[in-house]
């Protein structure tokens, strides 16, 4: 393990010595990743966001936000974006890659401004080529188009600087982890015209579940070329590899009350069940300046994944054995690839005695989703919850191979463009107004063993707004108000005719009052936020109408309200210490609703895994006398339910950590749920359980920057 490490660490720094001389001759000169003192003052900050598509000052936009930078993920040891949601206010997990988001369900991610995310099914974004993490709460139709009313999730990728730098780190932990990492960047020419990114990430474990493995690999590269003054092109090429044996995991089954009815390490998965992920994604970015008042920017984004699993899924326990889980066998197949275009404007103009800054863009999307899937049902072997029993899975396999599969071909495409005008009526007060046109095709194909079974396709499309005005008492302080919307296309299997289709897409509006500051010369941020949010035309069936060739009449009659507040805090205590700190208070429920149907995701009047409370915090310390920084950090989240109705109980976990400065290198020492609390991180369903939290866990890195 040593050796291998040490021969990693060389590789690394020849590679980075021989694609730039000039590292070769000042790699003695450390970079502020592994200077501990002096790393406190604003730390966590920071004063540009592009979550509008063009760079702004959070403080200008009238609509709350948060930006997660790569120093939150050093200090944190964060490796996915599950790793972050303690440190957003309003946002929860509720599986794999899904959030709760403001009382909804999200599972949608941006790359850089674009569709096109890698991570498809059942992986979770890698933060490892990720600088910065953006979110913008609330509806987001404006500038991302059709999406859930909750907010949405953008991801800004690492580019090449033309600052020689190069950064190895090696990682260890219990659960058998080790991973190694190396990231090189700089000019490639004396002028600096071209310069370029190599980054290399790979991480293994057998998590505490019974069974599981981990391999994580990530290849990630890029050229920045500066085209003409002010203008630069930036190319990027990543490749995922996520192997996971024994690890498409569902819950732990409770009773009515949330509790676990056996240990957590527990697995409805054999050792040879797997979930294996192989994505790759190419990117190109050209941004450049047009004068003095007019930047432009156009993207593309193109990305190609391929999921394959096998593995048994719980099916609640066995009628009159309080014991023994219900299995069934499912062998399935996503093959997802999607092409996005995008490109926005910006012009700083005076027109009636008034600066105004006009925004106009355009993006485009076609994706194309292909599932496989064939389940064995009968005669799979049920699993003892209180001693289990594992075998070779290969008769559910052979027994499989024998059934057609069932694909499911979707087709999506969306295309929209956008105006938005920030006027500048005083500079103490902006008033901001857009609008958005969004055209949509959908259509799915259902087949068994080559032989069509269902089909369906919609087309249609839809207007969104945002209107808002941010009053600025003083430069470093806003007082805001808005209103936002945003629409999601119906499902395409929901637009028969038979089932009374087609229908209007699903709204949500927002409305939204709040508070931003950067006092102190952003030493502090304060950030508060208020809102109600109104999601309509969600479709029911309605039992007052007969059947239509054995189907069942939909109608847009449901109705659900979010309200809720938000308060944010990042503030510099003293020069050495740092602290974030988040609240988040959210009471979701259904308002108008067929009598006796229930909306997705929503048991009687209330959503599943929608906390209404939420707290999250994290400090730091730093002794510049020794070099070293401590860390603490905690969550708390309220009394929830799941899918199915049931409880599921609240917690509260604290992380900690030790940062050192060894000269030559950093060293990180983590631990994280201090107190190995054993807590549900989610609730799902009566038959496949709860998500259970990860018990303590131990983390030592060592970092070297040159």
């Amino acid at each position: 393990m040593r050796l291998g490490f040490q021969a990693t660490c060389a590789s690394a720094m020849a590679l980075g010595l021989v694609a730039n001389p000039a590292l070769a001759q000042d790699e003695q000169a450390p970079t502020d990743e592994i200077i501990v003192n002096g790393r406190a003052q604003r730390l966590y900050r920071v004063d540009t966001t592009t979550v509008g598509k063009v760079a702004e000052d959070p403080i200008n936009i009238p609509q709350a936000l948060q930006v997660i930078n790569a120093e939150l993920f050093r200090d944190q040891g964060a490796r996915d974006a599950t790793d972050l949601y303690r440190n957003i206010s309003g946002v929860s997990f509720f599986s794999y890659a899904g959030v709760t988001f403001r009382g909804f369900r999200q599972d949608q991610s941006f790359y850089d401004g674009q569709r096109g995310n890698p991570f498809i099914g059942f992986s979770v974004p890698q933060l490892f080529n990720i600088s910065r993490v953006e979110v913008l709460k609330g509806p987001a139709g404006l500038f991302f188009g059709p999406g859930s009313p909750g907010g949405i999730i953008n991801y800004v990728s690492k580019v090449p600087e033309d600052k020689s730098s190069l950064r190895l780190v090696g990682t260890m932990g219990n659960y058998n982890r080790a991973g190694m990492s190396a990231e090189a960047t700089g000019p490639v020419d004396v002028g600096g015209v071209v310069s370029y990114r190599l980054g290399g990430f790979y991480e293994s474990m057998a998590p505490y579940r019974t069974n599981t493995k981990s391999k994580s690999l990530i290849g990630d590269g890029g050229l920045s070329i500066k085209t003409n003054p002010g203008g630069k092109l930036t190319l990027q090429a990543t490749i995922y590899d996520n192997d996971l044996p024994g690890n498409r995991l569902r819950g732990i089954l409770t009773d009515d009350a949330g509790n676990f009815l056996t240990d957590i390490r527990w697995n409805a998965n054999e050792p040879t069940d797997f979930l294996h992920l192989k994505s790759k994604a190419f990117q190109a970015r050209y941004v450049t300046n047009i004068g003095d008042a007019v930047t432009f920017d156009a993207g593309a984004r193109y990305f190609k994944s391929k999921e394959t699993q096998q593995y048994h899924e719980p099916r609640g326990l066995v009628p009159g054995n309080p014991d023994l889980v219900a299995r069934e066998f499912r062998d399935q197949i996503r093959d997802v690839d999607g092409l996005s275009f995008m490109a926005n404007v910006t012009a700083k103009i005076g027109l009636l005695g008034m600066a105004h800054q006009l925004q106009a863009g355009a993006d485009w999307y076609d994706e194309k989703n292909l599932l496989d899937s064939r389940i064995l049902r009968a005669g799979v072997t049920p699993l003892s919850l209180s001693n289990p029993v594992y075998v070779t899975s290969a008769r559910d396999v052979a027994r499989t191979a024998a059934l057609p599969f069932t694909t499911t071909d979707t087709r999506t495409k969306r295309k929209g463009a956008y105006l938005q005008d920030q006027i500048s009526v005083t500079d103490a007060l902006l008033l901001v107004g857009g609008v958005r046109y969004d055209k949509f095709d959908d259509g799915v194909v259902t087949s068994t063993g080559g032989r069509v079974s269902a089909g369906s396709s919609y087309s249609d499309g839809d207007v969104t707004y945002r209107a808002g005005a941010v009053f600025k008492p003083r430069p470093d302080a806003s007082l805001y108000f808005s209103w936002s919307g945003s629409f999601e296309p119906q499902a395409a299997a929901s637009q028969s005719t038979d089932v009374g289709g087609p229908f209007a897409p699903v709204t949500g509006k927002q409305i939204e009052a709040g508070i931003k500051s950067n006092l102190f010369a952003g030493r502090l941020q304060a950030n508060l936020a208020v809102y109600r949010i109104v999601r309509r035309n969600i479709l029911q069936a309605d039992v007052t109408l007969a059947p239509v060739n054995g189907q069942d009449q939909l109608r847009p009659i449901g109705e659900v309200t979010s309200k809720g507040f938000e308060v944010d805090l990042a503030t510099d205590i003293t020069p050495d210490w740092v602290l974030l700190a988040n609240y988040g208070y959210n009471d979701t429920k259904i308002t108008d609703t067929v009598v006796g149907q229930a909306v997705t995701n929503a048991v009687g009047n209330r959503f599943a895994n929608a906390p209404k409370h939420k707290v999250g915090f994290w400090t730091r310390y730093q002794f510049p006398a020794i070099g070293a920084a401590i860390g603490f950090g905690g969550e708390h989240v309220s009394r929830r339910i799941s899918l199915s109705g049931q409880q599921v109980k609240p917690y509260t976990i604290f992380d900690a950590s030790v940062t050192k400065g060894l000269g030559f290198a950093e060293l990180l020492l983590r631990v994280d749920n201090i107190f190995d609390k054993v807590y549900a991180a989610s609730g799902f369903s009566a038959q496949s359980g709860h998500f259970p939290g990860e018990p303590r866990t131990f983390l030592a890195e060592m970092r070297f920057g040159f």
